[in-house]
């Protein structure tokens, strides 16, 4: 039995064709799309480099002990809950949901607004879940501790950080829920700063309290700057909302509203959760290994991700395109995006994961070794690098193909759709879900078997290669789901991608051994990676490598306009 909820009963009219260029909440241009990428890869660089430093504090001042196990710990709570919330689940969810609201509001005539009706709908439900979510957390912070972390000696730093990141539930759903519909209506800019402002708070509080609350500051940071991110959402959206639609329309009819769906939030809050239940499992089993190979694998993790960054912005630009296209029933220009993102997506990674494999080591002592970090922290954190560094690609491609998976079937439909296309989930709606547990149960088998031997480059071994079954298993899923994806047009991409890495790091682990620092070999071999991957992806006839590289070249031996000569007029 459903419980759907009516979201809208709107009358809808038919949107004079041609996009919009100026940001409103119409179909976008190519161009709309550089920009908004380039808006959006420059603010989370910055957020990213931010972040950066916020770890490096961390370990200059703390180190990789007991007291750093136990705050990593409880930053579990915002590390499951930020993906979760923001970019995941909250993302999947309510992106489809505002773009068949806005798809109606291009149909509608005089009435209410689809996407304000939304809100109204679902924002006070969202909240009083968020609070209570918050709640409970804190109120059972010893038991989860206990079940994260049972190999901690002393549990009660733990728990006392646990209730205070507990706070970030409720900013963190807000900024997702936020950031969704701007990203929907092709706002960029505001969802992009979140990070900024998230790391801003932690750092305010990390530099200004370390000495006298301890690594308890950077607890009481993420909770600020869960605040930080979430505040600066609300004037771009209140402005959004409630913006005057300046589009020519004529009237076609009534009665085409949204109708929610609860149901459908359940695969999708469950696929998000077990994607994040890898960081349990290494949380976990690292417990019981020496001290400090929790911070050990969070260092690493941060480094890695770093990789995986730019080619999730590309999928966090598009994704509201490839919802507009399922909203409107366009599955053909949904599978070229998707297509041209997996591509994209695995070109950039693939560069990330050769300069790791090549020039991990000197990454790790130019980024962590100093103060309480020291060259032993150094071997162990850049080992793990290594192995996690396999098992980037296949995040990568699960960001791009499960985006689009959920759109087949959101949160909402129309209220004059028939009942049996949406209300009951299938198993296909499910089917993430068991791709993932399948995932994890590869990872906790290698991990529990791998790690007496090697510790917690074991623990990575098991993330790595589970996640990449997983992320086998969801490609077959997106074909089922209705995405026809051409796979030996994407396979045959990834493994000329593939083969350029592998030469590209062989040839950087080569070139490092001249260098005499971390910096030059840093450098040294990031130059190579990279010269060695583009020509290689050109020569093979990579688009996403050759397109940028031809274009390059082509900029460089284009000869400057001559300036006119001065008193002559200038011809038409």
């Amino acid at each position: 039995m459903t419980t759907d909820q009516p979201v809208a009963a709107v009358t809808t009219t038919v949107p004079v064709p041609g996009p919009r260029t100026d940001g409103d909440d119409t179909g976008p241009r190519g161009g709309f799309l550089a920009k908004a990428f380039g808006v959006t890869a420059l603010l989370s660089a910055a957020g990213s480099g931010l972040g950066l430093l916020r770890d490096l504090l961390l370990a200059r001042y703390f180190g990789a002990n007991q007291g750093t196990d136990a705050f990593l710990v409880a930053w579990t709570v915002p590390e499951t809950a930020a993906p979760l919330l923001i970019e995941d689940a909250m993302a999947f969810l309510m992106v489809p949901a505002f773009s068949l609201a806005l798809v109606l509001r291009e149909e509608r005539g005089p009435g209410p607004d689809p996407v304000r009706q939304l809100t109204r709908s679902t924002l006070p439900w969202l909240l009083l879940a968020l609070c209570a979510l918050s709640g409970t957390v804190a109120l059972f912070a010893p038991q989860l501790v206990d079940l994260l972390a049972p190999g901690l000696a002393d549990p009660r730093l733990a728990v006392t950080c646990t209730r205070i990141t507990a706070v970030t539930v409720v900013p963190f759903g807000v900024a997702g829920y936020l950031a969704s519909a701007l990203r929907a209506l092709h706002a960029f800019t505001a969802p992009a700063v979140i990070y900024v402002m998230y790391n801003l708070g932690i750092l305010a509080l990390l530099l200004s309290g370390h000495r006298l609350l301890g690594v308890r500051s950077a607890a009481l940071g993420v909770a600020l700057g869960s605040l930080l991110m979430a505040g600066v959402l609300v004037v771009p959206f209140v402005r959004r909302l409630h913006a005057r639609q300046r589009r020519r329309t004529r009237r076609r009819g009534a009665g085409r509203g949204l109708v929610l769906i609860p149901l459908a939030l359940l695969p999708v809050a469950a696929f998000s959760l077990t994607r994040q239940s890898q960081v349990f499992i290494e949380r976990y089993l690292g417990s019981a290994l020496p001290p400090g190979t929790i911070s050990h694998l969070n260092y690493a993790a941060k480094v890695s991700q770093l990789a995986m960054t730019s080619a999730i912005l590309i999928v966090t630009v598009t994704f509201p395109v490839v919802a507009r296209a399922m909203a409107a029933g366009d599955l053909t220009a949904a599978r070229d995006r998707v297509e041209k993102d997996l591509g994209q997506a695995a070109a950039l990674v693939l560069l990330g994961t050769a300069f790791l494999l090549a020039c991990a080591p000197a990454v790790a002592a130019l980024l962590f070794q100093r103060g309480a970090f020291g060259p032993a922290d150094t071997e162990a954190t850049a080992a793990v690098i290594r192995v996690y560094s396999f098992g980037l690609p296949a995040q990568a491609m699960i960001g791009v193909m499960v985006r689009p998976y959920f759109c087949v079937r959101p949160v909402v439909r129309r209220a004059d759709a028939p009942r049996a296309e949406g209300d009951r989930t299938t198993w296909l709606d499910w089917y993430p879900v068991g791709a993932m547990m399948l995932g994890l149960v590869v990872t906790f088998t290698l991990g529990v078997t791998l790690t007496p031997r090697f510790g917690a480059p074991g623990l990575a071994a098991g993330n790595a290669v589970g996640i990449t079954f997983t992320a086998a298993l969801l490609m077959r899923g997106l074909m089922l789901r209705g995405v026809a994806l051409r796979l030996g047009l994407v396979l045959g991409g990834q493994a000329r991608l593939l083969a350029a890495a592998i030469a590209a790091a062989g040839t950087g682990s080569l070139a490092i051994r001249a260098a005499t620092t971390p910096l030059s070999a840093a450098l040294l071999g990031g130059v190579t990676v990279l010269l060695v991957f583009a020509l290689l992806g050109t020569l093979f006839g990579v688009p996403e490598v050759r397109g940028p590289v031809l274009a390059l070249l082509a900029r460089a031996r284009r000869p400057h306009a001559p300036a006119p000569a001065e008193g002559k007029p200038h011809g038409r």
